[in-house]
């Protein structure tokens, strides 16, 4: 392969790569009150309580990715929203809604949980929840 063709192919792929990670926003980082806000405007919420040295947590996200990336649904009618365990792992959000460990998601909608994964990182009990969520938003 020539230089050119390789500089060519290389840059067709990022740009291909672009396009479909342009397909969904990036999930939002809590601050305090921010998924009540979200949930008061009723909208659904996709918590993501994970920490960054947590390999279960990495897992889950490159699954939640996958499904974003492949259903563009997702993105337009859930809110995604990342909560850093190591810095709200004892906040009123956690306790409110008995949050027993980071790799927790959940999903919910005004004062109504639709439901919660703990732990389980396959992409089809994942994709479960998020359709639930999506169902709920439509």
């Amino acid at each position: 392969m020539k230089r050119r063709d390789f500089i060519a192919l290389g840059a067709a792929t990022l740009l291909t790569a672009g396009v479909a990670g342009a397909a969904w926003a990036e999930p939002l980082d809590y601050t305090e009150g921010l998924a009540k806000a979200h949930l008061a405007k009723g909208e659904v919420v996709f918590l993501d309580f994970k920490a960054d040295w947590c390999s279960t947590c990495a897992a889950q996200e490159r699954a939640i990715t996958a499904l974003m990336a492949e259903n563009p649904a997702y993105a337009e009618k859930i809110t995604f929203i990342n909560v850093d365990w190591d810095q709200y792992g004892r906040s009123d959000l956690v306790k409110e809604l008995r949050i027993p460990r980071r790799s927790t998601l959940v999903a919910l909608q005004g004062e109504a949980e639709i439901g919660r994964i703990v732990a389980d990182t396959k992409k089809s009990t994942i994709k479960a929840l998020m359709d639930q969520a999506l169902a709920a938003g439509s």
